[in-house]
């Protein structure tokens, strides 16, 4: 299951993906020689996540950049603790996510404010 998505989709870059956390563990010698070759992380290197958006340094893009900017995308499929990565999960466990998914993108205010739009319900123009 690991690399069913990299064998039908052969340009999908590295095309291997983890059904859980426990993967990881359970096919170390598989996933971590991925991951120092892509990454350049052993699996003795410590990654510390920082999620003080203070912190970060991004100076503003320049007016010609900006304008390029058409829409931005959120990714929070490995965000969630409660579910299972995306090989191992339910449609019911779709579901549930992507009504908590909804209901944070729906309390963004002032410059994160914006339209959700669901693959499932988008038209062609969308």
């Amino acid at each position: 299951m690991c690399v069913f998505s990299g064998c039908q989709n052969v340009d999908s870059g590295i095309g291997v993906y983890a059904g859980s956390p426990d993967s990881y563990v359970a096919f170390s010698d598989f996933f971590d020689r991925i991951v120092q070759e892509y990454h350049s992380h052993s699996p003795t290197d410590k990654h510390v996540s920082n999620m003080d958006a203070s912190s970060l340094q991004c100076p503003p893009f320049r007016a010609e950049e900006a304008a390029l900017i058409k829409s931005t995308r959120i990714r929070v499929g490995r965000n969630l603790a409660d579910y299972p990565l995306g090989p191992g999960i339910t449609n019911e466990q779709r579901d549930s996510i992507m009504a908590s998914v909804l209901e944070a993108c729906n309390g963004f205010e002032g410059e994160l404010a914006g339209r959700f739009y669901s693959l499932d319900s988008m038209t062609a123009e969308e």
